[in-house]
């Protein structure tokens, strides 16, 4: 009896059953990779966080708001007649800030208080000029006759709130380990701007305490950091031996660096001549404290704690030349925000390959 050809199908071996998932899993890992790239990318790149940012003018004009075209910074004459204050909103050693409105728009008007510091207060207009970017607060205007500066709102105010905005209904949805992780990427990136502006490298000396630093930085309405004053930003020049000192009193606690507190004992009284300078280190010394503050207490900032560990620990040397540079850093906060964003997406991928 002839045979007749079987056609029915013929059934996969365990083994190719096994190849076969591995290979589907392997392409999913690998989109997941993809989409993930093209997200950070994103991220990174084009979501007002560029290197050059679009909404950026030449040097001496602005854009603000849904305007398209770019306008010479206000001269005083233009601030005189066409600012309105609305009213204060804040008062530190060196200026009152009033909340104002420009053509409809809402603005920050500050005007020297002390004139004994108006050359911190020049000082910080001309680092505000000069570091322009994606990094610092948008200068729409200013007078130098009479000590006047004019910048963009931000409805949230400084980081000092961050706490409190993250609770309001509108916002609770922000209120996450990534999104807190991003800040405190926004941060180092500020960090790292200022130790590699284009003026050279400049040190954040306003930053005695968390507070302080916390008060020194805007959150944008698209929850993004922007450092908004600049009144106390040394430069350091190693090549001709320049290095800073933060003020002239002595600097006391644990947030400061080592090297910026008196080394010489209590039976020494301070002298600000026998004080040794210091560098752009400080400022690293500092990143794990404002970054704790920023991660907070929502699921999941433990184990991005975790992930910062090793970092930290090195911000933290004694030393100032064994901590890592801001933008090693930069690096390493990016590198665990990609680690943590895949673990999220494919848990237990590690474990089914």
């Amino acid at each position: 009896v002839e045979k007749k050809p079987h056609w029915g199908r013929r059934e996969l071996s365990p083994k190719e059953v096994s190849s076969g998932s591995l290979a589907l899993l392997l392409a999913a890992v690998l989109l997941l990779n993809a989409l993930l790239y093209l997200y950070l990318n994103k991220f990174y790149v084009s979501s007002g966080r560029a290197e050059m940012d679009s909404s950026l003018c030449s040097f001496g004009y602005f854009r603000l708001g849904a305007v398209k075209n770019c306008s010479p910074w206000l001269s005083c004459e233009a601030i005189s007649r066409e600012v309105r204050k609305l009213k204060c909103v804040g008062e530190g050693a060196v200026k009152k800030v009033f909340l104002s409105e420009w053509k409809e728009n809402k603005v920050v008007l500050s005007q020297l208080t002390n004139s004994e510091l108006k050359e911190d207060f020049l000082h910080g207009l001309k680092m505000l000029k000069a570091l322009q970017s994606k990094h610092v607060v948008r200068l729409l205007g200013y007078c130098e006759q009479q000590f006047t500066i004019l910048t963009e709102y931000h409805p949230l105010g400084s980081l000092r709130g961050l706490n409190e905005t993250l609770h309001i209904p509108k916002y609770k949805g922000m209120n996450t380990w990534h999104r807190r992780l991003m800040l405190a990427i926004d941060y180092v990136s500020i960090i790292r701007y200022l130790h590699s502006s284009p003026l050279g490298t400049l040190v954040m000396c306003d930053s005695n305490d968390l507070d302080k630093v916390l008060s020194q930085y805007l959150l944008t309405s698209d929850f993004h950091v922007l450092v908004n004053d600049l009144d106390a930003l040394p430069l350091v020049n190693r090549s001709a031996g320049r290095l800073v000192k933060c003020g002239h009193r002595e600097l006391q606690g644990e947030f400061v660096a080592p090297e910026q507190r008196w080394p010489y004992g209590e039976e020494v009284p301070f002298e600000d001549d026998l004080m040794p300078p210091y560098d752009e280190k400080t400022d690293i010394w500092k990143i794990p404290d404002v970054s704790n503050f920023f991660l907070g207490h929502v699921e999941g900032s433990d184990i991005v704690r975790l992930h910062l560990f090793d970092i930290h620990a090195a911000c933290k040397k004694e030393d100032p030349a064994e901590r890592p540079s801001a933008q090693e850093v930069l690096d390493t906060y990016r590198k665990v925000l990609t680690l943590l964003i895949r673990e999220a997406a494919m848990p237990g991928t590690r474990e089914m390959l």
